[in-house]
């Protein structure tokens, strides 16, 4: 799987006050020079000597260039971490970057401007930051083990960062200079936002490699409540595709699965409210982005299984019968719609019920097999089909039935390959089955910390097979933190993504000779009410505690705080989304208007 010229993975970074050089150390001698002030990039071949620096440092790699206020920064990886091998080649997890800028000093920019340039750069560096980046100098992280046996040997000469599939890479738009001079390909380093996890296992004697790959799209990335639904290309929200790998003695097989955002234009803006209700968009052509949605699946996937675990009633209700009815509408052969109410089925912690809707799938899981290629090179089998599942989120109820699924591939494709004998199940293995609950319930973390900003929820019985006392109290915990995060927060986190993605672009004069989006006033209300709330909840409390004997006196004073308090809640949830993060850059709530 090497290319005509394989990445450079080893680089020195010499800072002098007019030119960034970049020394790559393996692969030639090969100099890439990055003019400060003019902002050309060049390559030097061979170069002689350079000149004497003012600073250097080692990097790992090029994450690409962004223009905020201050000008062009370059966005570099300094510190990597080994994740372990597919394939044989090694993958990498970013484990700290660095932004600099072209620009020496700030003197060209207004106070006002320094502060919010600032703020760019904590956005950039919040996508960075969370968790986890990945990248490989010789393995298309980016496909999977299918689509990789499946192509030509000419599309396995081109360049990384050309062969690579879009949809995975998340500093496309950073790279975009570099990528626009061929000469540079060898520079090029396509990164990877999701969860991996590989690991060495052995059961009955025989080692071998499992391997857990998601894979988040970048094309509509964004938080959870402001990313919801489809986009008219057919673009999904919180689409991920996850592959299982397995690798022993040569032998390679993989087993894929996707989820996604319900493919209909709908949305749930955050308003204070715990849960604010799903909205179906009415003027909108669901048909025409669903079906451009599919023709994407069926041509990546091949047949779809569309597993819909939301409940049957209420808004999620809406949801469900509308999209059961798009997929009757469609008519579409290649398709089949599976709805299961997974907090109807369940409640009262009857998850043992899960294995209704398994057996209803099992029949088209042995149809679509999966990967599997020998080490001689005999292709067994390949997956035509996968399973697309998803929840209102894509993200607690979405994962506990995808491990599910896995674990019946896993002891499925274990079989065939002779590590487990005939009869053996994955989870009756003691060694080896913590582990793949520990490592799905990772997976379910990462994923989840990416999209709502905290960890995933019904993680217990990913972990443990059942649900616990303590897992009720950590979903608790996490459904508050993702209260707070999603309506104080996500403005900023989408800000972030959106800037990173290039869905928005700082251009030259924001903040002089144009209004820079980030230099948002507040209303009124968004700073009195807050205090009033504070003084009130003091106010009620000090009148608790400080009077020695309750007096008419004292109990109608406490009437009148708490009177207040819940004068000043009541008003703030009326005018709830002004006191919401909503994110400044792109204009949701103008986009969305129509429904609100």
């Amino acid at each position: 799987m090497s290319a005509i010229a394989e990445l450079h993975c080893d680089f020195i970074l010499y800072i002098t006050p007019e030119k960034f050089y970049i020394e790559a150390l393996s692969g030639g001698k090969e100099l890439l020079v990055i003019d400060r002030v003019s902002q050309e990039i060049s390559l030097q071949v061979n170069h002689s000597q350079i000149p004497q620096a003012s600073s250097t440092k080692p990097i790992c790699g090029i994450v690409g260039t962004l223009q905020l206020l201050a000008g062009p920064y370059l966005v570099i990886i300094t510190k990597k971490h080994k994740v372990g091998t597919i394939n044989g080649q090694t993958i990498w997890q970013v484990a700290e970057t660095d932004v600099i800028s072209y620009k020496r000093t700030l003197l060209h920019l207004t106070q006002k401007q320094i502060s919010q340039n600032e703020l760019y750069i904590s956005m950039v560096e919040n996508v960075l930051n969370t968790p986890f980046l990945y990248f490989s100098y010789s393995y298309d992280i980016t496909h999977t083990l299918q689509r990789l046996h499946n192509t030509t040997p000419e599309f396995l000469q081109m360049p990384y960062h050309e062969r690579a599939d879009l949809r995975f890479v998340w500093n496309g738009h950073l790279l975009r200079e570099f990528a626009n001079q061929p000469e540079l390909c060898r520079f090029c380093l396509p990164l990877l936002h999701g969860f991996i996890s590989i690991n060495q296992c052995s059961l009955n004697g025989k080692p071998f490699l499992w391997t857990i790959v998601s894979r988040r799209c970048c094309f509509r990335a964004g938080t959870r409540l402001f990313t919801r639904g489809i986009d008219v290309q057919g673009n999904v929200a919180n689409f991920v595709e996850t592959e299982q790998i397995v690798e022993f003695s040569g032998d390679r097989s993989s087993f894929v699965q996707t989820r996604g955002s319900i493919p209909l234009f709908w949305n749930q803006l955050p308003n204070l409210k715990y849960k604010p209700k799903p909205h179906l968009i009415q003027n909108e052509n669901h048909t025409e982005a669903f079906s451009r949605h599919f023709d994407t699946q069926i041509f990546n996937y091949s047949r779809q299984v569309l597993i819909n675990l939301v409940d049957h009633h209420g808004a999620e209700g809406i949801l469900e019968k509308s999209y059961g009815e798009m997929v009757n509408q469609m008519g579409n052969s290649n398709i089949r719609y599976e709805s299961f109410d997974f907090h109807a089925e369940c409640r009262h912690l009857r998850w043992d019920r899960l294995s209704i809707l398994i057996d209803r799938l099992a029949h088209e899981q042995d149809e679509f097999g999966c990967f599997l290629l020998t080490r001689d090179g005999t292709l067994v089998s390949l997956q035509d089909g996968v399973f697309r599942t998803n929840c209102i989120d894509c993200l607690d109820r979405t994962n506990v039935v995808q491990s599910m699924l896995a674990r019946r591939s896993l002891t499925q494709v274990m079989q065939k390959l002779g590590i487990l004998r005939a009869g053996q199940r994955v989870e009756d293995q003691p060694y080896f089955e913590p582990l793949f609950k520990s490592v799905w319930a990772d997976n379910a973390d990462v994923i989840s910390i990416q999209y709502s900003g905290t960890g995933a929820l019904k993680t217990d019985f990913t972990r443990t097979g059942k649900r616990t006392v303590w897992g009720l109290i950590s979903d608790g915990m996490n459904s508050f933190t993702r209260y707070c995060k999603n309506n104080f927060a996500d403005g900023f986190r989408q800000d972030s993504i959106d800037l990173v993605l290039g869905r928005y672009m700082v251009e030259d004069g924001e903040g002089i000779t144009r209004p820079c989006p980030l230099d948002v006033e507040k209303g009124w209300k968004y700073i009195t009410f807050p205090w009033i709330l504070v003084m009130a909840i003091f106010m009620f409390f000090a009148n608790v505690v400080t009077p020695s004997e309750y007096t008419t006196e004292s109990l109608l004073y406490l009437l009148f705080w708490a009177s207040m308090v819940a004068v000043t809640v009541a008003t703030i949830m009326i005018y709830g989304t002004e006191f919401v993060d909503y994110p400044k850059l792109c204009e949701i709530r103008k986009t969305f208007a129509t429904i609100e």
